[in-house]
């Protein structure tokens, strides 16, 4: 496994317990903004500011448009950017503190600083997502700097596949559809986090057979499906390594730190498997 996905599949969890866990939906409405999809587009939206739908929808790339446009932009008349993002990181401490007693304090404080140093040292461009997480000021709390800089390498890496997949020349639904075409989450899981309806699904499907990259009477993909896939994947790989280059000898020991506390996360239910993400235990 590439060393990029390899330190994905370490901290991953420790952000995606953002879009599981139940007390970051529960703190956002005390705050004002109820809705599982509203909350989530608010969430992970809020350092663009108040953007349009087609912005979002561009930059999040795999979600059907009428899904976000359910959300964007009513949701900012219920709370704004900066209180979305005040919620996110207070329940991250809140959230993360029982999970990282599997860890020495130390360990994980000095993990942190060097998270936050391959983040400041990462290539951003192209990147918006990326970079507009990385705007969002730094807190003094321990735990909820390491849920922010999990954010920023996430989106880092986010917006790299896009690019992967673009120049791939997949649209967001067809890598939704390649994805599940892989093996490694099911079609009822993405398509009904994302929105597409089954007509949009089965046109995908056709387009992706006449380009030879999905068997004709199925779904799974060919070999020419299986390689592209592969070289998005690379891309992204490579695409996300700038972090790594900056971590050099410690990188493990950070990534050892992270997959600790991910295990635990994973293992008490935080974050689902399967989930959208294709993401494993670590």
């Amino acid at each position: 496994m590439h060393p990029a996905r390899s330190f994905w599949q370490a901290y991953e969890p420790l952000h995606a317990i953002g879009y599981f866990h139940p007390a970051f939906r529960e703190d956002m409405a005390s705050r004002g903004l109820t809705g599982g999809w509203n909350d989530y587009f608010a969430a992970r939206s809020a350092p663009l500011g108040e953007v349009p739908p087609a912005v979002v929808t561009a930059l999040f790339f795999g979600f059907a448009p009428a899904r976000v446009e359910r959300a964007l932009p009513k949701v900012w008349g219920r709370i704004t950017p900066d209180v979305a993002i005040t919620s996110r990181l207070e329940t991250a401490s809140r959230v993360l503190e029982p999970a990282v007693t599997v860890v020495d304090r130390g360990d994980l404080e000095r993990a942190v600083d060097a998270l936050e140093s391959a983040a400041d040292h990462a290539a951003y461009d192209g990147r918006a997502l990326g970079a507009a997480w990385a705007s969002v000021p730094r807190p003094d709390d321990l735990l909820s700097r390491l849920w922010l800089v999990t954010a920023v390498l996430r989106e880092h890496r986010g917006d790299g596949h896009v690019l992967a997949c673009v120049h791939a020349g997949l649209t967001g639904l067809d890598a939704s559809v390649t994805h599940v075409g892989t093996g490694v989450t099911g079609r009822d899981i993405v398509q009904g986090s994302r929105g597409w309806t089954d007509e949009e699904w089965e046109a995908s499907l056709d387009g992706l057979r006449s380009r030879g990259l999905v068997v004709t009477d199925g779904e799974t993909l060919t070999d020419d499906g299986h390689a592209l896939r592969e070289r998005v994947e690379d891309d992204t790989d490579r695409l996300a390594s700038s972090p790594l280059a900056t971590l050099g000898d410690d990188a493990e020991t950070v990534a050892a730190t992270l997959r600790t506390v991910a295990r635990d996360v994973v293992d008490r239910g935080w974050v689902g498997m399967p989930n959208p993400m294709g993401l494993p235990r670590p």
